[in-house]
């Protein structure tokens, strides 16, 4: 079974930046897809990034420009850099991942436990 943590949430003032990390762990898996998610105050979860294991990236359209997730492969982590945060990027963020188990080959879409992130005005 895939475990995610996450940490690097926090609170910021508007127009600062925080790095947000997403650590899998288990045995013998293979992950495919890696992204962030998040649920604003009152309102229902939505993307915000997410990248393959080749490196290819998709992003929402507010966070476009601002933030960038990347990946390491070998540690089983993908990051989320947020720059020019605004009040409205307030929101528990959630790392998900999707993948394979290697020797079931059972698929697998898991979430973390989620880490808040404060942007004040």
């Amino acid at each position: 079974q895939v475990q995610l943590v996450e940490s690097g949430g926090g609170s910021v003032q508007a127009g600062g930046s925080l790095t947000l990390s997403c650590a899998a762990s288990g045995s013998a898996f293979s992950i495919y897809r890696m992204g962030w998610y998040r649920q604003p105050p009152g309102k229902q979860r939505e993307l915000v990034a997410t990248i393959t294991s080749g490196s290819s990236a998709n992003y929402a359209d507010s966070v476009r420009g601002r933030f960038t997730i990347s990946r390491d492969n070998a540690k089983n982590t993908v990051y989320l850099q947020m720059n020019s945060l605004k009040p409205e990027d307030t929101a528990v963020y959630y790392c998900n991942a999707a993948g394979v188990a290697v020797l079931t080959t059972k698929t697998f879409d898991t979430w973390g436990q989620g880490t808040l992130v404060t942007v004040s005005s």
